[in-house]
């Protein structure tokens, strides 16, 4: 709808006003009808529901002082409590290579764009266009050149509906990021404790199969000499058979490790380095310094829940404005130049400009329908955080529960494996001293690594607990290459607006 619309020359257009005093005094009467949506606008801001579940004050689970040291790992570096120089060096690694990584900064980087323009749409839109009509009588043509301008007013919440949704896809993008750090560190983590403790069983497995090889050899002595039944041998025999099948599991695992290992630091193909060396050193135990209330701000999940309401808030603001008229002053000139018998004529032009209004009324009902969805849909949104952070306390309170347990288990493990390892010690002596033979000797060596077996899965188990209680924690490094991309982003906007300047 506009307030005038009047055809003038072209070279007079600035110089003879189509306003009467009458119109210019109908004019001043209506703005303040139009400022109305500006008073109206601030009356329509969408409340979000509270987003404060009710946490714990401290973790039931967690050990107690006098069984963990004082000081915590630093959440930032959790990995370094394994004291391996050779897992710090790949988590490190993998955080810079990995590419579900590098995907998410790629996602964070659109999204930063995205939110610096959010406000765009509600800025002036100029379009300029062009044509040439021809008479149907082929007497006569025109070149008309036009220009159309339209700003849209953000009236009604719309505009903050609309930095709600552009801030909400950002805080999605970073929570992602943030997942594929700490699924990054805990996976590499992981595969390297795997890698090794399969390294470490292989070994084990393979002294267990020298031994039962041993047994074998001396039961048949024995019976060659009929010093035994010749059916003796059958027992060690089938024994040895299961000790060299027994070996196919942690060779499986070796390979599988490596593989992932692989695929998380971007590679084609596994480090042969990664098989050699040593068994890793045994895991510290560390104290959870870390309260309930630290998880909504670093668990992605639930800051991705939290993004998931501030989308359904923008959601819900734009379904509330879209019941109320989309106010915007447009104006539009336009050009004609008039070519009769390949001679230029006078050229003519027209302005029209005032408000444009939008008036929803048959379909009022449908939009208001979709403002009553829209905040069921918010409330729901506010009940799912509600559900995430009370899961996330859950796994968490289940991992320090799970640590602890593993914890013991060593314990009980290693005592063991110690006893085991003194009596085959001793069983070295008395073979020395003649006291004993040989398939003596082979059965104490058995039993000592089937023990230090034992030992060496309580210690992966609690290891892994390790990593999964902290990966419950929300706990990752600090994204250096997100800030770099932050400022590659800035750049971008910099130079943007220097190039519609």
């Amino acid at each position: 709808m506009s307030l005038f619309s009047r055809s003038l020359p072209l070279r007079s257009l600035p110089l003879r006003s189509p306003f009467s005093r009458s119109r210019l005094r109908i004019t001043a009467r209506l703005l303040p009808l139009a400022l109305l949506p500006v008073a109206l606008a601030a009356c329509l801001s969408t409340p979000i529901p509270d987003q404060t579940p009710p946490l714990p004050p401290q973790w039931r689970n967690a050990p107690a002082a006098d069984a963990a040291p004082a000081a915590a790992p630093d959440p930032r570096g959790w990995w370094h409590a394994f004291g391996d120089p050779r897992l710090d060096a790949l988590v490190e690694q993998a955080l810079a290579a990995n590419l579900d990584a590098a995907q998410a900064r790629a996602r964070l980087r659109s999204a930063r764009l995205l939110q610096q323009h959010a406000g765009d749409a509600l800025k002036p839109e100029v379009r300029a266009r062009t044509s040439n009509p021809i008479d149907p009588d082929a007497s006569a043509s025109f070149f008309v050149m036009g220009l159309d301008a339209v700003w849209e007013m953000g009236f009604f919440g719309r505009s903050e509906a609309l930095e709600r949704g552009a801030r909400a896809e950002l805080d999605n993008a970073a929570a992602q990021l943030r997942q594929a750090q700490i699924s990054v560190a805990a996976e590499t983590a992981r595969e390297w404790i795997a890698l090794r403790d399969a390294a470490e069983r292989e070994r084990l497995l393979d002294s267990i199969r020298a031994a039962r090889a041993e047994q074998l050899r001396v039961q048949q002595v024995r019976a060659d000499l009929r010093l035994a039944a010749r059916d003796s041998v059958q027992a060690p025999r089938a024994a040895l058979a299961q000790a060299e099948a027994a070996l196919g599991e942690p060779r499986q695992r070796i390979v599988a490790a490596e593989q992932a290992l692989a695929v998380l630091l971007g590679r084609a193909e596994p480090d042969p380095d990664w098989r050699r060396g040593a068994a890793r050193p045994p895991l510290a135990r560390a104290a959870i310094e870390r309260a309930p209330a630290d998880l909504l701000r670093t668990r992605p999940d639930i800051a991705l829940a939290q993004a998931g309401v501030l989308r359904a808030a923008a959601d819900l603001g734009l379904a509330r404005a879209d019941q109320y008229p989309r106010l915007a002053f447009g104006t539009s000139i336009q050009w004609s130049v008039n070519v009769t018998a390949h001679r230029r004529t006078e050229t003519e032009g027209i302005g029209v400009s005032g408000p444009i209004i939008d008036v929803p009324l048959f379909d009022w009902g449908l939009r208001r329908a979709r403002a009553h969805a829209k905040g069921a849909e918010l409330e729901a949104a506010a009940l799912a955080y509600r559900k995430t952070v009370l899961a996330a306390v859950a796994e968490t309170e289940s991992a320090l529960s799970a640590l602890e347990q593993q914890r013991q288990r060593e314990d009980a493990d290693r005592r063991a494996f110690d006893a085991l390892a003194r009596s085959a010690q001793m069983q070295q002596v008395r073979r020395g001293l003649g006291l004993s033979g040989d398939l003596e000797l082979a059965t104490s060596a058995i039993e000592r690594d089937q023990a230090a077996l034992e030992l060496v899965a309580a210690q992966s188990d609690r290891a892994q607990a390790y990593i999964a209680l902290y990966k419950a924690l929300g706990a990752a490094p600090e994204d250096r290459l997100g800030r770099a991309d932050e400022g590659d982003v800035a750049a971008t906007a910099r130079a943007d607006a220097g190039a519609r300047r």
